[in-house]
């Protein structure tokens, strides 16, 4: 898999590659490449094991891509299946789907083309046994009235925009305050509130769902029309990919990520303060009292911040501290660990739920993960098999660029420019522990 940050401005582009997922959490490679004028790619430096590469041509890097991509002429005929089904109709009487895949071992993924939610995940325990662990709803109904944007893919701008406004040559863009006095997670009508369309792609070793949807020029206050896809793919050994790729027509601030809430004793089982946690991230972005980044980043070492080794999420989530305060509990950015380029990268996370013994391992290309608590959950909506979903009964690892970027010039930028193509991947991996 690859992806591109993208910067038009400075002419580079950043890919990063890692193959092999499957085999362990140390299975990352990253490439760090420069695009030149010529239509090569250079390489300015590498992260994994034996890569040694001077300069290597795009055509090589196209290819790569395409190997990753579930869908090309002659695959062979795939493990699973990925069957169709109605999940009722939206209030205008749109017909809304449900798509269901599932892979050669019995794990299933099923997700709406209604704000592309991820609707359930279903893996084993230790035992083999299967469990739902992701909130959400059992129709269309649910995601309509949704407030918390269980399992949705967020855009144009996953977390906030501070007063809902950012500056971008010169000219002030003014968006839909719907927190507070920010943006956030795109506005009123979000990504997870479209209707996208939806297509099944057929490929070897893993079921996909390819969503499609155009956001039109100055959608919730956004610039330019602008093109998305989305591409999720459940692989045979139990990984779900969510890959995005996005153009536009006009200047814009782009910041794609998914909502999903997850609790790997299973959906409506309690709080998820007993599992394990582990970041790969030495900082993390503080926020002030509307959880908008004051742009400092700050060290996590001797903070209740500090998920560099495995610990329990309510180890430290009562705590004496300002910064948990604010958020009640954890909603803060985390800047995942930059390495040096000798050396491999990561991952993002690692969760670990020793009842199950179910784990969940999160890799991205993203330079960082929104940490939540599920702090703003009230067990009053209920939610799929008529469970209610209290309080920190659930976590998100929401990938993504910083917060705010558009108005935080120190931090990566989520500019993209006609003729650019933004593209990035993250991948759930579930396995357990005996």
């Amino acid at each position: 898999m690859t992806s591109r940050d993208y910067s038009q401005e400075q002419g580079t582009a950043t890919i990063r590659y890692y193959q092999s997922m499957r085999d362990s959490w140390f299975s990352w490679q990253i490439l760090r490449l420069n695009a030149n004028k010529s239509g090569t790619i250079a390489v300015i430096g590498t992260r994994g094991r034996g890569i040694g590469m001077k300069r290597i041509l795009f055509i090589i890097f196209m290819g790569a891509l395409l190997m990753t991509t579930p869908a090309f002429a002659g695959a062979e005929p795939q493990s699973g299946s990925t069957i169709k089904k109605s999940f009722g109709k939206t209030p205008d009487g749109q017909p809304v789907d449900l798509y269901v895949l599932t892979n050669k071992s019995g794990a299933e993924v099923s997700i709406t083309n209604y704000g592309g939610a991820v609707v359930s995940i279903k893996v084993p325990d230790r035992n083999g046994k299967l469990a739902d662990v992701v909130l959400g709803y059992d129709n269309v109904d649910g995601y309509v009235n949704d407030k918390s944007h269980f399992g949705g893919i967020i855009g144009r701008y996953g977390n906030r925009i501070a007063h809902a406004q950012f500056l971008l040559d010169g000219k002030t863009y003014t968006l839909a305050k719907n927190n507070g006095e920010n943006s956030l997670h795109g506005g009123v009508k979000g990504f997870d509130k479209a209707l996208w369309a939806a297509r099944i792609l057929h490929g070897k070793d893993a079921q996909s769902l390819e969503l499609s949807y155009v956001s039109k020029d100055g959608e919730e206050g956004f610039p330019g029309n602008l093109s998305v896809s989305v591409i999720y793919t459940l692989k045979d050994d139990n990984a779900l990919s969510v890959a995005y790729v996005a153009t536009t027509d006009k200047k814009t601030v782009l910041n794609l990520t998914n909502h999903s809430y997850f609790n790997l004793a299973g959906q409506g089982s309690g709080d998820i303060l007993s599992h394990l946690l582990m970041i790969q991230a030495d900082q993390f972005t503080p926020v002030d009292a509307a959880l908008i980044p004051t742009g400092e980043l700050r060290g996590v070492a001797g903070t209740p911040f500090d998920f560099r080794k495995p610990t329990a999420i309510g180890a430290r989530i009562n705590q004496d501290d300002e910064q948990l305060k604010l958020g009640g509990g954890y909603d803060h950015n985390f800047v995942l660990r930059a390495v040096p380029e000798s050396l491999e990268f990561l991952g993002a996370a690692r969760v670990v739920e020793h009842t199950s013994g179910r784990v969940l391992e999160v890799f991205t290309t993203e330079p960082g993960v929104q940490f939540y608590t599920g702090n703003f959950l009230d067990g009053k909506t209920p939610g799929k098999g008529g469970v209610a979903y209290p309080r920190r009964n659930a976590f998100c690892l929401e990938t993504q660029h910083f917060p705010d970027s558009p108005n935080q010039p120190k931090f990566p930028s989520t500019v993209l420019n006609p003729g650019v193509r933004y593209h990035s991947v993250t991948t759930y991996k579930f396995s357990v522990e005996k």
